[in-house]
């Protein structure tokens, strides 16, 4: 009877250690990472593009006490474009647009926490030593120290809204900087305010970057575009710890066929859906929102999600943000950010 009862025993833990295995919500947790961007400081007059001191200082805290493992992005990404697992929680850092405060404030901080950090650099504003910019030698410094520095193109331009000579131009110019300043051609990329176009994705992929980053909320993983990569932004509006939590937290929703694709919209308002891979479960309680249309109509017909607007988006940066609760306390998270150019 004994020998039976144990022999029960193993079993059911057999079971559960098999149904625990391919679980698929629970089995994603660690195939994703959640990429996060700031931009300045304690510069409380642009609230907009700003974190506060006491925020950033909040944020580091709860990235070193909580259960997080914040890596490199390179790192990030190798294991994401050779489907390695991640250590649950993965969390990237990234900074754009190389102000002052990043050398004179964050920079300190996260020496300090020990956590490394990508910086995206325009390289026309240091050469024209604009005021509250930090210099190439500031640059150097970090770089010297382990900072990956990525491109943001030369003037910072708003690419969808230029041709493809003007953006080429613009990123030749700014590789040759690096490589003079650097002795470097980043691998790294983010587009300015976010804005992309399947046009543009390509001409970043064709001078010879790896991996391209939006402004659009989401976690990154196996299903994500390498060159349209969400991030998390931060400033003083979406900074608070609470938000700052959530996001730390999110996981990436496995899905394939995301429409539309191109990142600037051809047709307005779009017909937006995406297909939920096997591994993504049931995502029971997937919304879906956008900002001026609040919570979307959405129809799922099996795996596929579809995603109805009631009326146009304005011109400009449109995102969606699709959510589902997760395990732990977690949320899955796709997110896209659309540009829309005017009539």
């Amino acid at each position: 009877m004994k020998n039976r009862i144990v022999s029960n025993f193993i079993g059911l833990v057999a079971l559960c250690l098999i149904i625990l295995s391919v679980a698929p919500i629970g089995a994603n947790a660690d195939r994703s990472a959640v990429i996060i961007m700031y931009h300045r400081f304690g510069e409380n007059t642009l609230p907009s593009t700003n974190i506060s001191i006491s925020q950033f200082e909040k944020h580091l805290k709860e990235l070193e006490t909580g259960n997080y493992t914040v890596l490199p992005i390179p790192k990030i990404l190798l294991a994401i474009n050779t489907q390695k697992s991640l250590p649950k929680r993965t969390v990237g850092i990234t900074i754009d647009d190389a102000y002052l405060s990043v050398y004179t404030r964050a920079w300190p901080r996260l020496k300090k926490a020990g956590f490394p950090f990508t910086l995206f650099v325009a390289t026309e504003a240091i050469d024209r030593n604009y005021k509250n910019y930090m210099t190439w030698d500031q640059i150097r410094e970090l770089k010297k120290h382990g900072v990956t520095i990525g491109s943001q193109t030369a003037s910072h331009l708003h690419m969808p809204a230029n041709n493809s000579k003007r953006n080429r131009q613009d990123i030749d110019l700014s590789n040759k900087r690096f490589y003079e300043e650097l002795e470097i051609r980043p691998t790294l990329f983010a587009y300015p305010f976010g804005e992309a176009s399947n046009r543009i994705k390509k001409i970043v992929e064709n001078s010879g970057f790896t991996h391209a980053f939006g402004q659009h909320s989401g976690a990154v993983n196996f299903s994500s575009d390498r060159y349209y990569m969400p991030r998390f932004a931060l400033n003083e509006s979406f900074g608070g710890i609470k938000r700052f939590k959530l996001i730390a937290n999110a996981i990436g929703i496995p899905y394939q066929d995301l429409s539309p694709s191109n990142p600037s919209l051809t047709q307005n308002p779009p017909l937006f859906g995406f297909t939920l891979e096997n591994k993504a479960g049931s995502m029971k309680g997937l919304t879906c929102y956008s900002g001026g249309h609040g919570k979307l109509s959405m129809q799922r017909l099996g795996p596929r999600v579809e995603v109805r607007f009631n009326s146009e988006f304005n011109p400009g940066r449109a995102r969606i943000n699709c959510t589902a609760p997760g395990p732990e306390n977690r949320w899955h998270w796709l997110g896209m950010l659309y540009y829309v150019p005017k009539n």
